[in-house]
């Protein structure tokens, strides 16, 4: 999706052009009008889509694919743009899985699945996306014990050296909610990685039910509502914990025998299949760039199981991949089309969503709406507070909706929001409930 800085309140319509930001300008150069089709908001001839679920909370579903094998969202950021004290050398990965798993209960990471961040590194922050991966972080776990306690297994492989070693445990629900994690430290490669895993609080936050609302609305076939006051928002996502996987690593490490600033990250989840390959299952970067472009549960599925290296052959009309992923990028297109897009203007917005990648620039403040690049595309990473649903809900309704009055820390005397306090450390996701 294509996101703006989001501009302080004090800002007005008179604001000249020269203060305008980097989506308002990119606006402004392609003029079209903008309908609701955020996160799936996809209304076509006054029918509202299938189902579409938020983030990556659920996509793609099939019979065989457990929750643990469900990604939800991914973090990428600079440690000291979350903890000032920390080193200025260091980026935070954070992978969550297994959507609503509830209080309380203790839930595992599948001891089948390989959990991947893979990496690309790019010339500067308007490079095209590859997807070449040149660096790939692999998690593999164990059977639970009987301290509810799975081996972690992490095997890095960096422009073509493979690395293996066993990292230590995942943290297990504790009686007491505030224990300590359990924080790994491994050496690969003469560096330093820190490694934890376990559940801990879901940070996404949004009022879905009300959003069903205002899409109904939107299609005619409901009451036009806008959302619900601060006073009266409902966060889905509250009370709920996540398995997972954060990593603490230096850019160094990224950089190989290079001097690259800007990366390219995405996650991925691989099962075994047929003669003992792996097949994958999941993938995802941004957050809601699948459920917004795709509509069709297949295509979720098809899209999964590439990545943005498959797509960008696609695009760039390479075979055999233009071939197989031409109904991935037709979808896609025809519903940037079915929003009110001019073809020009879908292909430039298809530019910019796909291939689907979270970008970082290491040379600035990480943050989801703190830059763009030339084509429109996030490169600052995303940090666990940022408020993805508002930055998307404004830049695609033109402002019209700029804010579903749910925020992370919620609004006073509200109950049915906020999330527990980040943790002042690694692996700083807040405690589980």
């Amino acid at each position: 999706m294509l996101l703006k800085p989001r501009p302080s309140k004090a800002k007005t319509a008179t604001d000249s052009n020269a203060k305008r930001s980097p989506w308002q300008r990119f606006l402004a150069a392609a003029p079209v009008r903008m309908s609701l089709m955020a996160l799936g908001v996809v209304v076509t001839a006054g029918v509202v889509t299938q189902y579409v679920r938020s983030s990556d909370h659920d996509d793609g579903e099939v019979d065989t694919k457990g929750r643990n094998l469900n990604l939800t969202d991914l973090y990428v950021f600079r440690e000291k743009d979350q903890n000032p004290s920390a080193a200025d050398s260091d980026l935070i990965f954070v992978m969550n899985t297994n959507p609503r798993s509830l209080a309380r209960q203790q839930y595992y990471f599948s001891t089948r699945a390989r959990y991947e961040f893979k990496v690309t590194r790019d010339a500067d922050k308007d490079a095209t996306p590859t997807g070449q991966t040149d660096v790939l972080l692999r998690f593999e776990f164990g059977a639970p014990d009987n301290n509810n306690q799975q081996e972690i297994r992490l095997t890095t492989i960096r422009d073509g050296s493979t690395q293996t070693a066993v990292v230590g445990k995942t943290t297990p629900l504790a009686a007491n909610p505030g224990a300590a994690p359990i924080v790994n430290q491994v050496a690969l490669g003469g560096t330093n990685l820190s490694v934890f895993a376990g559940l801990r609080e879901d940070p996404f936050f949004f009022d879905v039910e009300q959003y069903f609302r205002v899409r109904a609305g939107a299609a005619g076939t409901g009451p036009a509502v806008g959302f619900r006051s601060p006073a009266t928002a409902i966060d889905f996502a509250k009370g709920y914990n996540v398995n997972a996987i954060a990593v603490r690593l230096p850019i160094s490490f990224l950089q190989g025998g290079s001097q690259a600033k800007v990366f390219d990250v995405w996650e991925t989840i691989s099962v075994p299949g047929t003669n003992s390959k792996y097949t994958q299952v999941e993938q995802m970067a941004r957050p809601g760039i699948n459920e917004a472009l795709l509509r069709t549960n297949a295509l979720l599925n098809a899209y999964n199981s590439v990545g943005p290296d498959f797509v960008a052959a696609a695009l760039a009309g390479q075979q055999p991949a233009a071939n197989i992923a031409a109904p991935i990028v037709t979808e896609a297109k025809q519903t940037l089309l079915a929003v009110g897009n001019s073809d020009a203007r879908a292909n430039a917005l298809l530019g910019a969503f796909l291939p689907d990648v979270m970008r970082i620039d290491t040379t600035g403040a990480s943050g989801y709406a703190n830059a763009l690049n030339a084509k429109g595309s996030p490169i600052r990473g995303r940090l666990l507070k940022d408020d993805v649903i508002d930055i998307t809900l404004s830049v695609v309704t033109n402002g019209a909706l700029p804010t579903d009055n749910v925020s992370y820390d919620g609004a006073l005397g509200n109950p049915s929001q906020g999330h527990h306090p980040l943790v002042p450390a690694f692996p700083y996701l807040a405690l589980p409930n």
